[in-house]
């Protein structure tokens, strides 16, 4: 170890002491290693990325305002990051842990994390940004509990579940990478996993309720969720209390979550726990048992099957999640006490994604710009004012009709603007937008073409908030967001190859005022990494 990463350490520790000493939030402290090791998810011996030994990752459970710190050791044979996903990172996007923001950890190197799960309850994940490995593991489950005087809206659940949920390839990471790189588009998935697995079980006592947090961890594909002859009752959506609708099947998107309550309620046996692909010709379908304690009566009758219906069925389906106005989140004042349909807008944008050929190769665009991942986080070459890294506003802020060009844009914004954003598909596949920082209110679904008149319909009462948005094909999907958080944040496909291949972009929330109630400085661990090698934190 040299001087300066000793420094760095013996500084960053030293911070850690100080704010404890000062902070009445608690401190949560993990170190993960991560390795490579074989895996057979799908019968088939595989190279899986492990997390201390596991696959998928160690769960992190903590409650609303703790500190987390987490130091990874990365022993891979290539650099690798990790994000947290839906975790706002408040005041600080230093540690958000995606390219644009964080350079990655070397091999035989390691990052310790330091960030607060600051006003926040909910079910998250987390998952690692570099190229393609989120294909390989190193995802696992985020969990934040409310503060004991904080009430939900719903009585104290028996037990919980967690459930991960993607679609999942037998090729390793690095071939799906060197396929894209090719400019050749990812084959359909070889199956659906449930918590790395084909065949879980969860087991629970009759006549109790339990709560199923349910994320969406796959490459690409939209799924069905069911239990066989139980209904399920939303409470929770990207940590956001919702009207507690019941439901005998829930569509949920690539990078989602939800929760919802399950009453074992039936005659004590074993169930089948089902999730399937939506929306494609081909479905892949993965079960799972619920099993009734003290039963020896196994599975029987068909595998529950999924909605007959599509795009409008599912649609519908994502208008009824609303927001439960009376209930408190992570803090004692109700939800609805914020009017979001009242604040004026100071912006608007339309991004259109599409599926260029440049250069000969595949590539995925906003705007008709595909995003290149430069070797400078973003935020390290605007804290240091480095050159020729990004180009500020270099995106249109409404559909193009011209050739798709490679870029690197960044667009600026002031902090507390009120914005509306619209995600148009003109494409017949599905998409999942994510953006980093915060949640925002999804105000509208509608088919077509966006249009100003679109905004008759929008939901300015009581739409649900959350941090990931569908966008249905050839439709069009409109979201509400108060730039509250500093800091440089990532907008991008959640349908990860798509992300890799540039549809993407970068937001900064900004404002002269150096305070830091606004935003924290750079933490004295920091990376450094591209032309930002050499300088110090």
């Amino acid at each position: 170890m040299n001087f300066f990463s000793l420094l760095s350490n013996v500084s960053f520790l030293l911070l850690l002491f100080i704010s404890s000493a000062v902070s009445d939030d608690p401190y949560r402290f993990f170190t993960w290693t991560v390795t490579y090791g074989p895996i057979s998810p799908l019968g088939t011996q595989q190279q899986g990325i492990l997390i201390n030994g596991q696959f998928p990752g160690p769960r992190i459970d903590c409650v609303t305002n703790d500190n987390i710190i987490v130091n990874v050791i990365n022993k891979l044979d290539e650099p690798f990051l990790i994000t947290w996903n839906g975790i706002k990172q408040r005041k600080n996007s230093w540690q958000d842990g995606v390219l644009g923001t964080n350079c990655p950890i070397p091999p035989n190197s390691n990052y310790t994390y330091k960030f607060q799960t600051k006003d926040q309850i909910g079910t998250f994940t987390y998952f690692p940004t570099v190229g393609m490995q989120r294909a390989a593991g190193g995802f696992g489950a985020l969990n934040v509990y409310q503060r004991p005087q904080i009430p939900v809206p719903y009585s104290t659940p028996d037990g919980d579940f967690t459930l991960l949920i993607g679609d999942w390839y037998k090729a390793s990471h690095k071939v799906l990478k060197q396929r894209l790189d090719m400019g050749r588009s990812l084959f359909f998935p070889d199956g659906l996993l449930i918590n790395g697995v084909q065949w879980p079980y969860f087991a629970g006592n009759a006549g109790k309720t339990y709560l199923f947090r349910v994320s969406n961890v796959g490459l690409t594909m939209s799924i069905n969720f069911r239990i066989q002859s139980h209904t399920m009752k939303l409470v929770e959506v990207e940590g956001t209390h919702t009207l507690q609708s019941i439901y005998d099947s829930l569509d949920i998107h690539v990078g989602q979550s939800l929760a919802f309550l399950v009453t074992l309620d039936q005659q004590p046996k074993d169930y089948y726990i089902v999730a399937s692909t939506r929306f494609t010709r081909k479905v892949l379908t993965q079960t799972a048992v619920l099993h009734y304690a003290g039963s020896s009566v196994p599975l029987s009758g068909p595998v529950p099957p999924g909605p007959r219906y599509q795009i409008l069925w599912s649609m519908r389906q994502a208008r009824t999640f609303r927001w439960n106005l009376t209930a408190s989140a992570a803090r004692p004042n109700p939800q609805g006490s914020y009017h979001y349909g009242t604040i004026l807008k100071q912006r608007s944008l339309v991004l259109s994604n599409s599926a260029p050929v440049i250069a000969s190769k595949q590539r995925f665009a906003v705007n008709g710009v595909s995003f290149v991942i430069p070797d400078t986080p973003l935020k390290l070459a605007d804290n240091y004012n480095i050159a020729n890294v990004f180009a500020w506003d270099s995106i249109s802020i409404n559909p193009t009709n011209g050739q798709a060009v490679l870029g690197t844009p960044v667009l600026r914004f002031n902090l507390h603007d009120f914005i509306e954003i619209v995600f148009q598909n003109t494409e017949y596949q599905m998409q999942s937008w994510h953006l980093d920082g915060y949640d925002f209110w999804v105000v509208g679904y509608g088919a077509g073409m966006w249009t100003e008149a679109s905004r008759k319909i929008y939901n300015l009462a009581d739409a649900v908030t959350r941090h990931t948005v569908q966008v249905y094909p050839k439709g069009w999907s409109a979201i509400l967001v108060s730039l509250d958080n500093q800091g440089m944040w990532n907008i991008r496909s959640s349908m990860w190859a798509r992300q890799y291949l540039g549809q993407q972009f970068y937001m900064r929330v900004w404002t002269p005022e150096k305070s830091y109630s606004n935003e924290y400085d750079i933490p004295p661990n920091a990376l450094f990494c591209g032309k930002a090698v050499g300088l110090h934190a």
